[in-house]
């Protein structure tokens, strides 16, 4: 006998019509893995780890990195010149710079994961990054965006609050930083923190998740929200050493970010690696 007809093989109702089995399909089938998966544990130094081999991946791939790297640098300079125009507004746009940050990354984490499989990365490859999974991370972006525009409306009320009117335009950091206005330093970083806090639990392995696997937006915050309450210590750690980081980058005229960015992103990457197992089924790519 010959092989038989996979089409005939398929389940279909009393009209002859085929029956779709989308529990079964291979997006439904990596989401369970996913979702099933356990995580790994990292002990607490693990981040400085990462920043090694981030750093690593920098005198592997310079080209790739320098490309990157001047992308941030431009991107500080945009937000200084939002930060000149939009006082009030000066802490959520710093948080849409950290919200676009992982997505400029992608680029990044397709470079190291080539070179973890012992391949030569190429900008163009990096440029690429998106493309295959740009609807999810269309949606996760999409989500994201909603928590800093809720960021931005919260920071603004918190300005309001604390403020009759706009700072002088001549030096405004040095009027919001006054030992006066402890109130408000202490609310509008709190509420910072919070929505930074939410914002870095739902992206840390995410996006490179998104990038890496065939899962959906959703699975891939859940899976991240998991890794940071699998590994809430080093999560901190992780977290306070990108923000000081990003921070000293910034000083001087943001020329940092040329070479801490990309060594961020490859790190990124490895912490993804290192908390998240390799998929046995078929999600992986």
């Amino acid at each position: 006998m010959g092989e038989s007809d996979p089409i005939k093989e398929l389940q279909r109702d009393e009209h002859g019509v085929i029956i779709r089995d989308d529990a079964n399909s291979e997006a439904a089938v990596a989401t369970r893995n996913t979702l099933g998966m356990k995580l790994n544990s990292v002990p607490m130094t693990a981040p400085f780890a990462w920043w090694m081999a981030g750093w690593r991946d920098l005198f592997r791939a310079p080209w790739v990195a320098l490309f990157f790297g001047g992308c941030f640098f431009l991107m500080g300079h945009i937000l200084l010149q939002a930060f000149e125009s939009a006082t009030e507004y000066v802490l959520a746009l710093s948080a849409g710079f950290l919200l676009m940050g992982p997505f400029m990354c992608l680029g990044l984490y397709r470079t190291s994961k080539s070179l973890q499989a012992g391949q030569a990365p190429s900008l163009a490859q990096a440029l690429d990054a998106w493309l295959p999974s740009a609807g999810t991370l269309a949606l996760f972006a999409a989500v994201l965006l909603v928590l800093e525009m809720l960021w931005a409306r919260a920071s603004l009320i918190v300005f309001a609050l604390s403020f009759d009117v706009v700072p002088e335009e001549t030096n405004p950091l040095k009027q919001l930083l006054n030992p006066e206005n402890l109130d408000f330093i202490v609310a509008y970083v709190g509420v910072g923190a919070i929505f930074a806090g939410i914002i870095f639990m739902a992206s840390v392995v995410a996006i490179p998740m998104i990038m890496d696997r065939k899962v959906d937006a959703i699975t891939a915050a859940l899976t991240s929200f998991r890794a940071c309450f699998t590994n809430p210590l080093a999560m901190w750690v992780w977290g306070g050493t990108i923000t000081v980081t990003i921070v000293l980058a910034m000083l001087p005229y943001f020329l940092g970010l040329v070479v801490l960015g990309p060594v961020m992103g490859f790190a990124s990457w490895h912490a993804y690696k290192a908390i998240v197992p390799e998929d046995q089924g078929a999600g992986a790519r």
